[in-house]
């Protein structure tokens, strides 16, 4: 089984309909607030998950150093949605790459700045993802991380 990590107050009901939809069998545990995060790695632990999910919301991003340590204190494999918290010591992520994404905040600033308004500018969704794998934190959980996934990966931490 896998817990995935929600705020109740973001995204909580969007990746209920989606592992509805895909009939994925997760865990959700609520933390919406810092203070919440012990309790909540409390209940991964005693709901014995497998694996953790750290989804995409701006919430987590303020506690990466907290999330990182619990889920090494836990021994938790544990998949992120930035590099970032791979770089702070977390297992993986896969997400979008935000220096793609700030280009693309650029670019329309830079449409608006010239007179363009910001209705008639179309959406642009992100089209760079990166996947980013840490070896040395893979090492330390005893897992083995196949060479085509490392392959694949853009990004690998020794």
């Amino acid at each position: 089984m896998i817990a995935v990590l929600v705020n109740p107050n973001f995204a909580a009901a969007e990746i209920r309909m989606r592992a509805a939809a895909l009939r994925l069998q997760l865990s959700l545990v609520n933390a919406s607030s810092e203070q919440k995060i012990e309790t909540a790695f409390a209940a991964i632990v005693e709901r014995a998950a497998g694996a953790l999910l750290v989804p995409s919301d701006p919430m987590f991003s303020g506690w990466r150093e907290q999330l990182v340590t619990l889920a090494a204190r836990h021994a938790l494999p544990t998949l992120y949605f930035s590099r970032e918290f791979v770089a702070a010591g977390g297992l993986m992520s896969y997400g979008t790459n935000i220096l793609d994404a700030q280009r693309l905040a650029g670019i329309y600033t830079g449409e608006i700045l010239k007179g363009a308004k910001a209705s008639d500018l179309p959406v642009l969704q992100p089209t760079k993802f990166e996947l980013v794998i840490n070896l040395k934190t893979a090492k330390a959980l005893g897992l083995s991380i196949p060479l085509t996934l490392q392959v694949a990966a853009d990004e690998v931490i020794e």
